[in-house]
């Protein structure tokens, strides 16, 4: 038992000196092909270096919006109050309208992305939440080949996506204003038709008891209470009370009733609607396009450390594979 452990303490100490032997040989082989290694150290050096004198440089500019300010679709929100007048409960709310404002300028942002993508010339515009887990608010970045670049470009791009959502629903607005004015226009003359249609059956049934009174040589009233009345006893008012009520009923005016001069009201209000598009705004800003400091690629210090790792390890590999097959004896 004492000669068994005594043996395999042997062979493991043989084979660390063997192991120690390999890892020294090996040590010394690099060490004589150092000028090896140097030169692809320099060639990896060199070709970073043009890589970094021939790459483009890539710089992000970041935006951060949300949903604009009451202040600043006020007038849009005032115009559809003013355009459901008639119904008040099916007016927008002020959220509704800020909603509707950022949503399109959301898809807006969303289709201006692919289509720069989808150039021939292909530019990086992103929208991401700028909170994770949270709808609002969102972030907004341009990559570009500087940070002066990066920055104006964004900035070019938000105000145009902000005109053209705007301008948008402006037109849907003033859209929706033309239809208000039509509609409300079709609604005065239907009530107007309305009420001169009752004014000419009242006076006709005025000329109908005339003529019987006159037939039947009554003069004077043979009633004293004349609103008990009904359409086919009216001549009994006599011919004189008669002629004059017709005569009263053509100069009236005609008989409209409330919901006519709310209609009336209503049209004034809409007609005097005016849309200011150059001081509504589809986002607000929480934080405005940035000035990079810090360029997104090509990093200098890691590109030349991982040129300098390739080139260490591939000219090591290129002298110890060159000493191995020195050395290759092929078998007799």
């Amino acid at each position: 038992m004492n000669t068994n452990d005594t043996n395999l303490t042997k062979v493991r100490a043989e084979s660390q000196i063997e192991e120690s032997i390999d890892l020294i040989d090996l040590l010394m082989q690099l060490w004589r092909g150092k000028k090896i290694i140097s030169i692809f150290f320099v060639i990896f050096i060199v070709c970073a270096i043009a890589y970094l004198f021939v790459a483009k440089e890539k710089w992000t500019s970041s935006a951060i919006v949300t949903l604009p300010d009451a202040g600043q679709v006020s007038n849009y929100s005032n115009a559809m109050n003013v355009l459901n007048i008639q119904h008040p409960d099916s007016a927008p709310t002020l959220i509704d309208v800020q909603q509707r404002f950022f949503g399109r300028f959301n898809a807006a942002v969303s289709a201006l992305s692919e289509q720069l993508d989808n150039q021939q010339k292909p530019e990086k515009l992103t929208i991401e939440a700028a909170t994770k887990d949270q709808p609002l608010p969102l972030k907004v970045s341009y990559v570009g080949n500087s940070a002066q670049q990066a920055q104006q470009t964004l900035n070019v791009y938000l105000l145009q996506l902000n005109k053209r959502t705007v301008s948008e629903l402006d037109d849907d607005l003033k859209s929706s204003i033309n239809s208000k004015i039509d509609s409300l226009k079709e609604q005065l003359t239907a009530k107007e038709k309305v009420a001169k249609e009752k004014q000419q059956k009242r006076l006709d049934e005025l000329n109908q008891a005339l003529v019987v009174a006159q037939q039947s040589n009554i003069t004077k009233p043979v009633v004293s209470q004349a609103e008990t009345l009904s359409q086919d006893t009216l001549f009994v008012l006599g011919s004189e009370a008669l002629a004059s009520m017709i005569k009263n009923e053509a100069s009236r005016p005609l008989p409209l009733d409330n919901s006519y001069f709310n209609a009336r009201q209503a049209l004034l209000a809409v007609s005097d609607l005016k849309s200011t598009p150059e001081t509504t705004y589809a986002f607000r800003y929480v934080m405005k396009p940035t000035l990079p400091v810090r360029k997104d690629s090509p990093k200098k210090g890691l590109t030349l450390v991982l040129a300098a790792l390739l080139g260490i390890i591939v000219g090591s590999g290129y002298v110890l594979g060159r000493n191995a097959l020195r050395n290759y004896k092929p078998a007799a």
